[in-house]
């Protein structure tokens, strides 16, 4: 059983009291909603007669549904417009500040947060959304949950659970040169599986690892679900300090310097035991592109389509499910796949640094004829910041769509799209068939880096062919 780690610190000072069956009761420092898993929780506080326990630890804002063309309100789509003013009269009956459109703090819940300072070492933070592991990056433990656990700490600011195991992920080497923090994560989930972190909190450590930014320790964090763990974290360091100074909700004075002592004090020691532990050498991998139906499908771009017969049997299954929903064969290369679409943003990679990297490779080319391409901010303050740089023109003068933030074609619960059977080169987290919004619609999930390159070229491409 792991002990003096990072996770069992903030576990143990979070707890409220165990309980039968082997569950702890928790309290919830953050509590991050939005209008998608949020109206069901209000309702059912409604009918029990009860109200908000802590209204100044929510923050609320609206992402999943919010169209990234033209955002005047009512919507177009009147069932998100439902949502977005149920979610409106909830906060104001409640208490809860909400980060609404045109407000400058609006945009994908995962990226609104910290960019805020809200998100800070020592926290427990919970969303009802998967990749609440995200905020994992700042060395907290972060939980995606559902809505009926949204509406358990609604009530109470509390979450039960049982504990999870603790597996050290170790990066040694660094990252070559047009290789990111997406290619690493996948590289991660397609060696150990989608499966294999069932019942484990990931701690991604090493030198690899200190050398990222916050941006790319986010992005490692939010995929960390993608191969079963429950959360993701890394040890906070002057980086996520850096990060921190100066935001809206961090602390000031005084008590940053008893903040940064507080946080320090919450790594994993030296002598910290982990349930389990593997290593990476972060200099071996290469961009990473999926070409299958899970996160765990994927190879890197110098690399084939997987034979069955190179599988374990437990994945050849879904592997030739994957063959002839994504219309490839086994022992081809990925590498010059004509590509339709190409999406740039969401929780993964739809900060400063990914638009900036994707602008670098955009930067006085065109989008091969034929591919739609379109640039999504992840949140208002991202859009701010990118276009101050110029970045906005350099995609719109490429032949990019600059669209307004939201989740966009992440999911596509929103007028963003695949039609029919296109495929896509996406930058955001899941390839699942139908996610992008087409019962046949194909998605390649790769860095944003790579889905500059992809519709600069109209098929897949090594970036490092463009960018090194």
């Amino acid at each position: 059983m792991s002990s003096e780690t990072l996770y069992d610190k903030i576990w143990d000072l979070h707890r409220v009291r165990e309980l039968t069956g082997g569950s702890t009761q928790l309290f919830v420092g953050l509590h991050l909603i939005h209008e998608v898993t949020s109206p069901q929780a209000f309702s059912a506080l409604e009918e029990k007669g009860l109200s908000v326990h802590s209204p100044d630890r929510t923050i609320a804002t609206v992402d999943h549904i919010v169209p990234t063309t033209n955002q005047a309100r009512p919507f177009a789509d009147p069932l998100a417009e439902q949502m977005l003013q149920t979610l409106e009269s909830n906060c104001k009956k409640s208490g809860i500040e909400l980060f609404n459109l045109g407000s400058g703090y609006q945009g994908i819940v995962h990226v609104i947060a910290p960019e805020a300072g809200l998100t800070q070492p020592g926290m427990t933070v919970a969303c009802g959304d998967s990749h609440t592991s995200t905020h994992g990056a700042f060395g907290a433990i972060a939980f995606g949950i559902g809505t009926s656990q949204v509406r358990d700490i609604l009530a109470s600011q509390t979450l039960t659970m049982k504990k999870l195991k603790v597996r050290r992920i170790f990066f040694d080497g660094e990252l070559q040169k047009g290789v990111f923090a997406k290619d690493l994560i996948l590289h991660v989930i397609q060696k150990l599986g989608v499966k294999d972190g069932v019942g484990f909190a990931y701690e991604f450590a090493g030198p690899a690892i200190k050398k990222l930014s916050m941006e790319e320790r986010m992005t490692i964090c939010n995929m960390a679900i993608e191969g079963g763990a429950r959360c993701g974290y890394i040890n906070p360091d002057q980086v996520t300090f850096d990060y921190l100074k100066g935001r809206r909700y961090s602390p000031k004075g005084a008590n940053w310097d008893l903040a940064i002592k507080w946080w320090e004090s919450l790594c994993s020691n030296e002598s910290a035991i982990y349930d389990d532990e593997i290593k990476f050498n972060a200099s071996e991998i290469a961009p990473t592109v999926t070409w299958g139906i899970t996160p765990g499908q994927s190879i890197a771009i110098n690399s084939t389509i997987p034979n069955p017969a190179s599988l374990d049997p437990g994945e050849q299954q879904i592997a030739l499910e994957a063959y002839q929903y994504m219309d490839l064969s086994p022992d081809r290369s990925i590498e010059g796949l004509p590509i339709d679409v190409c999406f740039i943003g969401s929780c993964t990679n739809g900060r400063l640094s990914d638009l900036q990297i994707a602008a670098k490779i955009a930067k006085g080319k065109k989008v091969a004829q034929g591919v739609k391409a379109f640039v999504v901010p992840g949140s208002e303050k991202v859009a701010q910041e990118a276009e101050a740089e110029g970045l906005d023109e350099i995609f719109r003068n490429a032949g990019f769509e600059w669209r307004k933030p939201g989740c966009s074609m992440c999911l596509a619960m929103n007028p963003d799209k695949l039609e029919n059977d296109q495929i896509s080169a996406s930058s955001s987290n899941r390839n699942f068939k139908g996610r992008q919004g087409s019962s046949k619609g194909r998605t390649l999930l790769m860095s944003p880096a790579m889905v500059a390159a992809a519709a600069i070229s109209g098929c897949v491409i090594d970036v490092r062919k463009l960018f090194c």
